[in-house]
């Protein structure tokens, strides 16, 4: 999966002057005639996600000048008020701030004004600032922001560019270029120009506008991840977020395993592709082929080190990992660890896990105590050793400032995943129950359904395709038809 351009309505701001320092830091011995611009670190990322405009339109002040000769100054829900003073914000090159009802609005303002080391504020609207910066208008055709190296751009991700338009004249009047989420999409990560604009922009300030970003979990890291670049095929870096894959399941060189390892890796992308193009049609949502490649397999012979898994080494897997990457495709890991242990597994393929697009999946049908054995009863895993990998996968999608990943947890009886109300989620994975039983379709939509009842709310869900044992086995149409919901990822075996 490569870096990608996609054209999406969104408006990005590149500060076409230097954003150096820590957001909300002045400047020592400003001139007050000119406007300065704040100077920006790498890595700097400021959050203005309060729950009124007003209180918004200030931060976003403080995070990009440092000083200003003045500001424009509007009643917030004024939208005329507002455009007047995006107007005049643009023409004198200084920051548009929001008053509202009370005196800490005011007062909020009024400190800002001092920050600024401002010597005048042209009112628009209702407003009410105790100050004693004088009140006037703005002279016509100011100065612009000054600036050492034009080169240093950062980034305004706005939310709602309604709601936000102060905080949107203000970006401007820094010299910069704003990009407005998409209608609907609260995070960065699932926002393909968002993710394009802090790409180009990366190493550089990133302000993020609007009280959707108040909840964001980690900002940090989720801007860090849009700076590496990496898209899915269909945009945006959220695996289940606007997306649904078909995948081939196996084990590399072994066909009785699942049809991926009937055969190479460069037939596998083809292969994957064939079987995922019918459901284009039939889906609401872009399609994706992606391979599940079993990476630890379970074994009837308990072998050198007694844990009845035989652990292929990195080496088999890589040359599907990177045709899978040349194509744009999903790799997930899938681990049977036998009376070995998921995060101990895991561990091994860290080298993998750290690609952007290799995902993990964890099979507790093969998850063994230690008087069991393959084949002779269903494995079980407690919701505390899926948390401890879980936690150790998104600490490693953190430190490495990778983006989100998919944890695929394979599930057809309630007993295989115990105390599941406990599962622990994390804003660096997305989390997919995968329903793998086979036989007739009755049976096999009875499992779904119950699985589903009591089940932690922000799972995703998949379902898997036996060709042999399946009675009958569903079409494509069938699929997305008559299950319900629609899984977000459908395998085949």
């Amino acid at each position: 999966m490569r870096s990608r351009s996609t054209p999406r309505v969104l408006v990005a701001i590149a500060v076409s002057g230097l954003l150096l320092g820590a957001a909300g830091c002045t400047s020592s011995g400003p001139d007050t005639s000119r406007p300065t611009l704040v100077k920006a670190t790498a890595e700097t990322v400021t959050v203005a996600g309060a729950s009124d405009a007003a209180a918004r339109s200030v931060r976003v002040s403080k995070a990009l000048f440092a000083s200003a000769p003045g500001a424009i100054v509007a009643t917030a829900g004024d939208a005329d008020a507002i455009s007047d003073a995006a107007k005049a914000a643009a023409s004198a090159h200084v920051p548009v701030l929001l008053t509202a009802k009370g005196a800490e609005a005011g007062a909020a303002v009024a400190s800002e004004l001092d920050r600024l080391g401002a010597d005048w504020y042209q009112a628009e609207g209702d407003v009410s600032v105790d100050t004693d910066v004088e009140q006037r208008k703005a002279p016509e055709g100011g100065d612009a922001p000054e600036s050492t190296r034009a080169s240093r751009q950062a980034t305004v991700v706005v939310a709602d560019a309604s709601a936000d338009a102060a905080a949107v004249a203000t970006a401007k009047a820094a010299g910069a270029k704003v990009v407005t989420m998409p209608e609907g999409v609260t995070d960065p990560a699932a926002a393909p120009d968002v993710v394009t604009a802090l790409h180009e922009r990366k190493q550089h300030q990133t302000v993020l506008v609007g009280r959707a970003f108040g909840a964001l979990p980690d900002p940090e890291w989720t801007v860090r991840a849009a700076e590496g670049g990496f898209q899915l095929a269909h945009g945006g870096q959220r695996p289940f977020d606007g997306h649904r894959y078909v995948a081939l399941y196996g084990a590399p060189g072994a066909p009785a395993l699942g049809v991926l390892g009937e055969q190479g890796p460069e037939a596998a992308v083809q292969r994957a592709e064939q079987v995922a193009k019918p459901y284009g049609p039939e889906s609401d949502e872009p399609v994706t082929p992606a391979m599940e490649v079993i990476a630890t397999v379970a074994a009837g012979d308990a072998g050198a080190d007694g844990d009845y898994s035989t652990e292929l080494p990195v080496s088999t897997l890589e040359p599907y990992v990177d045709a899978a990457h040349d194509a744009d495709m999903p790799v997930i890991i899938d681990l049977q660890p036998g009376r070995s242990d998921f995060l101990s597994q895991a561990k091994k393929y860290e080298s993998l896990l750290k690609k952007p697009g290799v995902w993990l999946a964890l099979d507790p049908e093969w998850r063994l105590t230690k008087d069991q054995v393959p084949l002779q009863q269903i494995g079980s895993v407690s919701a505390s050793e899926v948390n401890e990998v879980s936690s150790w996968l998104a600490s490693l999608v953190k430190k490495e400032g990778l983006p989100p990943k998919a944890l695929v947890l394979h599930q057809f009886r309630l007993s295989m995943i115990q105390d599941r109300s406990a599962l622990e989620t994390h804003p660096e994975l997305d989390m997919l129950v995968h329903v793998d039983g086979q036989g007739s379709q009755p049976d096999k939509q009875a499992t779904w359904k119950a699985l589903h009842e009591g089940a932690p709310e922000g799972l995703h869900w998949g379902w898997k395709n036996f060709y042999d044992e399946d009675t009958p086995m569903l079409t494509p149409g069938q699929t997305m038809a008559d299950v319900q919901p629609t899984p977000s990822l459908v395998t085949y075996q």
